[in-house]
């Protein structure tokens, strides 16, 4: 019976113990993992490590749900955007990512350092800008447990590591921008239907790009700047060895960092002289070696036939032999090398005097069936006449005739002919790709493809026999929208500026897309030239009216806030009044007779069209933080039509 009792003694002490443990261990996991912070106490927070300069207004006097960048749906935040307010600090665990109910999160273009958080909190979010900041460290792996997320922008970071294959699970993308930062390692075989937008641009990924239908939607300017990927998406063939010299990308030339057409224009024609001398120097060393085994040959053969005692006579017979072929492999020499030149020379012949197609394009029609196609005016303007042209193949094109006289005279064959071949490069679905240029004496052409739908100009307008409305305000957005995306591309993938943006150089496409033309063809004319042309002179930022200032990226946002300004209204961009905004938004509203049913996103894009025709360059935005702008009404728009139409159905519901 005592030894009954022991034994469940023993057995109480044990489970005593036990329990003891485990209380011990749950309480030290509660001291290292932090309570839920309520909304108010987050964003403070993140203030107090992010804001190390002090600019963010958090302050307890007001209701958290009145601090800036800050939007509340009851007592929860939904939205949060901070950008561009030089917060220098970090982005903290344990602060903004206890806002359960946060659908938007924006910290782009700020100063932001450190590793992104743990992310796994936000389960509501649906749309991250983190892009422009100095984040650095792999992406966290909480991102890929968000599986409501849409729109995810880390470009322009230092972000690196490998972009994990985990994209491929997030169902819901739509929007990806990768580029700029340091992501290494292969790209993974996204395929996701939703994905409307895709940049992994200027990493140092490798391989080849997975050939999927997604990935294959996507032009070869999304994964630009990668020299060591390949595939059938960016037409580069993938080799199964690494070469000896592989090929570097020429540096980025800015405005004013050359004499050349003043830095628009890279120098891809020395490199085809490197290339002919290399291969007369390689033709050469061939036969060089070619008459010393020769030579080595023969030396040999006299000694063999020395040591069998055959005569002098026969090692003559071999030595002149030898000195025969020797002599025969010289002219051949020659022979191959003259014929080398007579090549390269009738090369730079047919060069000067044919089509010359950009971009790699294959040669698909010749100068001859250009020439001979028939031939509608389009219309004249400051850089020439425009004309439909249409060849014998039933293939339409648009020709762009130069006016020389127009044409600055620092501009030389050479000169010309290096920037159409910088211009021809550029690719992007909101760019009237250029195809193929043609100079000789005093005529230069150049040829794009043929728009079929018109300019924006005769949609905003209509003809002359009918008064046209204001567009709704919908396709202001999504034409606002592609006009920003071909310009972004241009003074960021390449350094470049436009020049002449108008509403007569924005072609719509065969979906009726946006697609800017004529852009970075100023450089080449007179400065004053625009001066004289009535329909480009409204779209001159002050700055610019001085005959001896050369266009900037700023410049060509001021055109872009003025062709914002004319699609809103329907006015021509010589009618539009300078007004201060409160009273431009009044004027807007009156003319466009909305019934105040769209007030609140029409004055949105207003906002944006106001800020960018800022008389001080310096006041107005860069063109991806205009397109940032856009982006985040579709956003706002995209919530409340969501939130709306789930009112909706709850009414059904009880009804």
């Amino acid at each position: 019976m005592a030894a009954k009792r022991n034994h469940s003694t023993k057995w109480i002490i044990l489970s005593l113990l036990l329990l003891m443990k485990t209380s011990f261990s749950n309480s030290s996991k509660l001291k290292t993992t932090p309570s839920p912070l309520s909304d108010p106490t987050s964003l403070l927070a993140f203030k107090s490590k992010a804001d190390i300069n002090n600019h963010l207004n958090f302050t307890t006097k007001t209701h958290f749900c009145n601090w800036e960048g800050v939007e509340c749906n009851g007592p929860k935040v939904v939205r949060l955007v901070l950008r561009s307010l030089d917060l220098g600090g970090v982005f903290a665990p344990h602060t903004l990512t206890f806002l359960d109910q946060l659908r938007v999160l924006s910290l782009q273009n700020n100063s932001l350092t450190g590793a992104i958080p743990d992310l796994s909190g936000l389960f509501n979010l649906k749309t991250l800008f983190l892009d422009n900041n100095h984040f650095t460290g792999s992406l966290p792996v909480s991102l890929f447990s968000l599986h409501r997320i849409k729109t995810i922008d880390f470009s322009h970071n230092n972000l690196s590591g490998a972009i994990p294959v985990d994209f491929i699970n997030l169902d819901r993308l739509y929007y990806l921008r990768l580029s700029f930062n340091a992501f290494n390692g292969t790209i993974p075989p996204f395929n996701q239907s939703t994905i409307r937008t895709f940049d992994v641009s200027g990493n140092n990924l490798s391989g080849a790009v997975p050939l999927t239908t997604a990935l294959s939607r996507f032009q070869p300017s999304s994964f630009a700047l990668n020299p060591n990927l390949c595939g059938e998406i960016i037409r580069k063939e993938c080799r199964p060895t690494t070469p000896f010299f592989a090929p570097t990308s020429p540096p980025a030339v800015g405005i004013g960092q050359s004499a050349d057409v003043h830095g628009l224009i890279r120098q891809p024609y020395e490199k085809h002289k490197h290339n002919r001398k290399a291969v007369i120097i390689g033709f050469s060393a061939g036969i060089m070696f070619l008459i010393l085994s020769l030579t080595c040959f023969a030396v040999v053969v006299k000694k063999q036939r020395k040591k069998k005692g055959k005569g002098s006579s026969g090692s003559s017979v071999m030595a002149s032999d030898a000195a025969a072929t020797a002599e025969a492999a010289v002219v051949m020499q020659m022979e191959q090398e003259r014929e080398l030149e007579e090549k390269v020379k009738r090369a730079q012949v047919a060069k000067s005097g044919s089509l010359i197609f950009c971009a790699g394009e294959s040669q698909v029609y010749t100068l001859d069936q250009l020439m001979k196609g028939s031939a509608e005016l389009l219309g004249r303007g400051c850089l020439g006449t425009t004309y439909k042209a249409v060849l014998d193949n039933r293939l339409i094109v648009t020709v762009k005739r130069f006016d020389c006289g127009k044409m600055g005279g620092h501009v030389s064959k050479e000169v010309f002919e290096r920037h159409m071949e910088s211009v021809g490069g550029l690719r992007h679905p909101n760019l009237v790709p250029l195809r193929a240029y043609f100079q000789a004496n005093h005529e230069r052409l150049i040829i794009y493809d043929y728009q079929p739908n018109g300019s924006l100009f005769s949609l905003i307008h209509g003809s002359r026999s009918s008064r046209a409305r204001p567009l709704h305000w919908t396709s202001c957005l999504k034409i606002a929208e592609d006009v920003a995306q071909g310009l972004s591309y241009i003074h960021q993938a390449w350094r470049l500026v436009h020049g002449n943006l108008k509403s007569t150089n924005v072609l719509l496409g065969p979906d009726f897309e946006a697609c800017v033309t004529d852009y970075c063809l100023s450089v080449l004319t007179n400065p004053s030239t625009f001066d004289e042309v009535g329909d480009s002179a409204p779209y001159r930022a002050p700055e610019t009216r001085n005959p001896n200032h050369q266009p900037t990226p700023k410049s060509d946002v001021y055109a872009y806030g003025i062709l914002l300004l004319e699609l809103l209204t329907g006015k021509y961009a010589s009618e539009l009044p300078f007004m201060v905004p409160g009273d431009m938004s009044k004027w807007v509203r009156s003319i466009r007779d909305d019934n105040g049913s769209e007030d609140n996103r029409m004055d949105m894009l207003l906002q944006v069209a106001t800020t960018c025709s800022l008389i001080s360059p310096e006041q107005r935005p860069t063109m991806w933080q205009v397109l940032k702008m856009l982006q985040e009404i579709k956003e706002i728009v995209l919530l409340e039509d969501s939130e709306v139409d789930v009112r909706n159905s709850n009414a059904v519901a009880l009804s």
